[in-house]
């Protein structure tokens, strides 16, 4: 039965990016809304006129009571499960959706399907990448989710489209029980976000509810026999397919790598004999391991929505990957530096390594219960030296005291503005020709910067004053 909002009491948990547009679609809708926030700082003081001038009630500095009468909650992805909120209305049957599952629930009867993506790292680029494919194959599409497009505006508007590539963090899918796509992937399970799950069980549990109930193609990643195990609990439809994608030559119903070109073994006719040319390696931009990896996922999921393979390669040719990404900054000197910022973590680091065959590195931050042995044991072959910087340096530096004691260790000692541009001139001192400087941190970025927009603009900043 569809929910009925006219006159209900629904508790919007949480301002932000998520709970203004929610309160506003909720009372659109006729519902009691009455939004509860954490904080009283200027913007949400901002954001609270803004919604009590529509008849909204907010009620600032208080997120943990659950008010009078509440019948839903509606909450921001970040607000984490064992909060008292959502305790309370565990004890009194009030069921907690969050943004996507409003979503989900509001859509048309015959509006898009979803093709959805989760997965530790990669998300952005795949969802990217997928929506590329799909508006190169003549389809009306959007990027949307944790990305772009607000999913509650791509579904509530009145921009008409055929299909909606949506990526999904582990947060979201934990609040979004109904959710059943088209198809979906899952890229990768590596330790992230922990503290906010309770443990790796419950983070692989959250990002494996993405497969349920989906209707043609379950994409996982050959690699990672974790995202193969989610794929085998779920719960599909019948005649849903397990789609594997791998950077080595693909078995039957796989897509994967032979002689630089991506190919499908999965979407053709007779796939245990045939295969089918989608693009080249050299298509994928950059071609690093981590993003062909990337590519192949996001055109299992356009072949499993019958997308053709020319629109495969053209949409690759088409896609240009966002800031901070294993961006190449600059050459100087023969020494090429490349800007992978929005490496948060250990897992997308060991990617970004894995891309060059000899490097300066640039690691450190904060580490968010991260242990470090792992990835510089991996990556010790490759490691010309390192510069580290950050609040929990040290954790990196003793790794490689362990793991690669011959590698040449800066470590700088500051965290003013001017420390990643002294980290960039110790860098270039220790590269050689034919070297990379890799800014890859395996660390947010917080205890200096604002985000890793800031960090990786930090760098390129840093690059070009090398540069002239």
């Amino acid at each position: 039965m569809p929910f009925e909002f006219q006159g209900k009491h629904v508790t919007v948990a949480g301002l932000g990016v998520s709970g203004v547009p929610a309160a506003k679609v909720l009372h659109g809708l006729g519902a009691r809304v009455t939004v509860v926030n954490d904080g009283a700082d200027e913007r949400a003081r901002a954001q609270a006129a803004e919604l009590e001038a529509l008849g909204i009630t907010v009620r600032l500095g208080d997120g943990d009571t659950l008010p009078d009468g509440t019948e839903l909650i509606v909450t921001a992805p970040g607000w984490k499960p064992t909060k008292p909120l959502f305790t309370a209305a565990g004890q009194a049957g009030v069921p907690v959706w969050g943004d996507v599952e409003l979503a989900w629930r509001l859509r048309r009867p015959d509006s898009a399907p979803w093709l959805a993506v989760t997965g530790t790292n990669g998300k952005t680029t795949t969802v990217q990448m997928l929506a590329s494919i799909l508006k190169a194959a003549g389809l009306r599409t959007a990027a949307v989710g944790n990305i772009g497009v607000s999913l509650l505006d791509a579904v509530t508007g009145e921009e008409e489209y055929d299909v909606l590539a949506v990526e999904l963090s582990s947060y979201q899918l934990h609040w979004a029980p109904s959710l059943r796509a088209h198809s979906a992937a899952v890229l990768n399970l590596a330790p992230d976000h922990l503290d906010w799950h309770g443990s790796m069980e419950a983070y692989a549990a959250d990002k494996g509810r993405i497969y349920e109930g989906n209707r043609v193609a379950c994409v996982y990643n050959v690699a990672d026999k974790a995202t193969e195990d989610l794929v085998r609990e779920a719960d599909v439809e019948e005649g849903c397919r397990a789609i594997g994608f791998t950077l080595g030559s693909p078995a039957p119903s796989q897509l994967g790598v032979v002689d630089g070109i991506l190919v499908d073994r999965a979407f053709v006719e007779n796939r245990h004999k045939n295969a089918q040319e989608l693009a080249e390696v050299s298509d994928v931009n950059p071609p690093a391991p981590h993003n062909i990896a990337n590519a192949l996922a996001a055109a299992a999921l356009a072949r499993a929505f019958g997308v053709p393979a020319a629109a495969v390669r053209d949409g690759l040719r088409a896609f240009t990957p966002d800031a901070h990404r294993i961006a190449h900054v600059a050459d100087v000197d023969g020494v090429a530096y490349v800007d992978d910022s929005k490496a948060t973590n250990t897992h997308a680091a060991e990617a970004s390594l894995a891309a060059y065959e000899s490097i300066v590195w640039i690691a450190g931050g904060l580490a968010k219960g991260a242990t470090f042995d792992e990835l510089v044991a991996g990556a010790a072959k490759r490691l010309r030296g390192a510069v580290l910087i950050g609040a929990d340096r040290a954790l990196i530096r003793e790794a490689l005291t362990r793991h690669a004691p011959e590698v040449p260790v800066v470590d700088l000692d500051r965290t003013d503005t001017g420390a990643m541009l002294q980290a960039v001139q110790e860098a270039r001192r220790l590269a050689r020709p034919g070297d990379t400087v890799l800014l890859a941190p395996a660390c947010a970025s917080m205890d200096m910067f604002t985000n890793y927009n800031q960090r990786g603009d930090a760098f390129a900043r840093a690059v070009r004053e090398l540069g002239a």
